[in-house]
């Protein structure tokens, strides 16, 4: 990317942050409806809402790029440039008032994530990634500091996983092994425990059942923290990825985790 392009891109995602920020936060802990998606899944009218606010932004600014959406899916036929987003997520989170959901927001360039944006519209907590680059953390409430701390020996480490239900079947037997050889587990923190591995809060996270949306802004987040993101195989996610997720803020980790995730 030029200078100009990724100025202009961060531009946007920044913009597209603020809007469904505003959107989003009038219906979180009111008494909201939820509707089931095709997979069960729950989508509310604020996920609705705050992606068509962020296509919006988009659609004038960088009429040019391809967008999908978790809600409206793809728009848009441009080959090399595709925006990413997620809306809610964590909608079961934002649903039942806890703040680990968050706003996802990536710029893809032929077919790899070189723009990510995280964004928690409760606690004021964004962090922004860019390829190359070193990761932001932007809070005016909260204390962190980027940087994945050190944790060579999976024994050592903290894992986390949105829930123990997104495991099929296939997967479950594979993090059920890895969770034996490290020292405890935490659920529940969607794509805010990715952003805590940014900070060093967290060593890693395996999660299956992913979708582009799910893991295209936690990329560069995550790597410009000084982390690793790859497939459970250690392979680096792809647009036609198996939606297998792991994270780790410690690189030289990566071989012991792919062990026992095999």
């Amino acid at each position: 990317m030029t200078e100009n392009v990724l100025q202009s891109a961060i531009d946007a995602a920044t913009a597209c942050a603020d809007i469904a920020r505003k959107t989003v936060l009038p219906y979180f802990r009111t008494s909201l409806r939820a509707d089931a998606k095709s997979d069960d899944s729950p989508v509310t009218i604020a996920d609705r809402q705050a992606e068509q606010a962020m296509r919006d932004i988009l659609t004038e600014r960088l009429p040019e790029h391809a967008i999908l959406g978790e809600e409206s899916g793809m728009s848009g036929t441009n080959g090399d440039w595709l925006w990413v987003l997620d809306p809610i997520d964590g909608t079961r989170a934002f649903l039942t008032g806890r703040p680990t959901f968050g706003t996802l927001i990536s710029l893809f360039h032929k077919g790899r994530p070189v723009l990510g944006l995280i964004d928690q519209p409760v606690t004021g907590e964004r962090w922004i990634g860019v390829s190359g680059r070193p990761t932001q953390f932007l809070s005016d409430r909260l204390p962190g500091t980027i940087g994945t701390r050190p944790c060579p020996n999976a024994a050592e480490a903290e894992l986390s996983c949105t829930a123990p239900e997104i495991m099929t079947a296939a997967h479950a037997p594979r993090f059920a092994n890895l969770q034996k050889h490290t020292r405890r587990t935490s659920w529940g923190g969607d794509c805010y425990a990715y952003g805590l591995l940014a900070l060093g809060q967290i060593d890693v996270i395996a999660e299956c059942t992913m979708n582009p949306w799910d893991w295209g802004a936690l990329v560069p987040v995550v790597e410009g923290a000084g982390g690793r993101i790859t497939d459970w195989q250690g392979q680096r996610l792809t647009l036609e990825s198996d939606g297998t997720v792991l994270a780790c803020g410690d690189a030289t980790l990566l071989p012991e985790l792919v062990h026992h995730l095999s």
